[in-house]
């Protein structure tokens, strides 16, 4: 064999070694290369990633654009790469600013509870660096749309408008239900119960990287520190939210069902509620096409301005599914 021959042979067998590598890695840590795939995308889209200096230490932010400042804020055990698939509908004619919450992502800190403390202080000093002087609308799933109100009602000077995300700050419990599954059926009764029946089942291998980041991930480190979240809890206090609210929710959500966006809507001062069919808990990663389309409507449009106005679903209904 000739020396052209040979190297082509080493090149050939080094790609299928880095194949077969890429191929375990993706069976054994499949959530970590979404996050990645995910957070390559944000960086493609235009967004530059870079670290903000907190009180907790180093915060995680990706952001760019032009025009108002729109916050997108992940759920629990998340991270920025969560809105990956709705930036491209989301960026013209505005500035994003997309953080990895404290504790969470690339951001600090990397051991230890996390409190709410922790990550209101981190969201802080992100929207201090990246939007100093303007009014900025922020968007929050889950997590994130607790963390929204209780940011909008510390600053409302600072806010235009927020929008919850099948979340929000009031106590729930979900019968049945465990964010911090113990093994793989645990973990397919609650994905099943996040997801709309007609989405696309969840492997088992997936199902088994759920439980070992359940068990040493951010959602531990949250549920180490919950004694201290109950001062937190808006349950009784939601009127004090002035700033304008809309809540979009994905109905096939049944770890947080519509019902809990009617608690929300028959106390909040200013809000309104679109719907969004056949979509469940993070609708960013279930139905980007169908949440991109709804939001992009409501931001291009009027805060609402009237107690619990509800407006139709913008979007078809064969159009929600992914």
């Amino acid at each position: 064999m000739n020396r052209p021959a040979k190297l082509l042979l080493a090149a050939a067998v080094l790609l299928v070694l880095a194949g077969i590598v890429v191929f375990l890695i993706a069976r054994m840590r499949p959530l970590a290369m979404y996050a990645a795939s995910g957070r390559r995308a944000l960086r493609s889209a235009g967004l530059s990633k870079s670290v903000i200096a907190s009180p907790v230490g180093p915060q995680t932010v990706f952001n760019g654009g032009t025009g108002p400042a729109l916050v997108l804020l992940h759920g629990a055990g998340d991270q920025a790469a969560s809105w990956s698939l709705v930036v491209p509908k989301l960026l013209p004619g505005r500035t994003l600013v997309i953080p990895d919450l404290a504790g969470h992502g690339d951001s600090a800190p990397e051991k230890g509870p996390l409190p709410v403390e922790t990550l209101l202080a981190g969201l802080s000093a992100v929207l201090d660096e990246t939007a100093p002087k303007e009014k900025v609308t922020i968007v929050g799933n889950s997590l994130g749309a607790w963390l929204a109100c209780l940011w909008a009602r510390e600053h409302p000077e600072r806010v235009d408008r927020i929008v919850l995300v099948n979340g929000g700050p009031l106590t729930h419990v979900a019968e049945g239900l465990t964010l911090r599954p113990k093994d793989r059926f645990e973990a397919r009764k609650t994905i099943e119960a996040l997801r709309d029946p007609g989405s696309i089942r969840v492997p088992d291998f997936v199902l088994d990287d759920v439980v070992r980041e359940a068990a040493n991930g951010p959602i531990a480190r949250l549920a180490a520190a919950s004694e201290g979240m109950e001062r937190y809890v808006l349950e009784g206090r939601l009127a004090e939210l002035t700033v304008p609210v809309d809540v979009v929710w994905g109905t096939s959500d049944r770890m947080m069902p519509l019902s809990y966006a009617g608690r929300m809507l028959a106390v909040v001062p200013r809000a309104r509620l679109t719907e969004l069919p056949r979509c469940g808990h993070v609708p960013q990663q279930e139905c980007p096409a169908a949440f991109g389309e709804a939001l992009g409507k409501l931001l291009a449009g009027p805060a609402p301005d009237a107690p619990a106005e509800a407006v139709p679903n913008p979007v078809a209904v064969g159009e929600a599914a992914p």
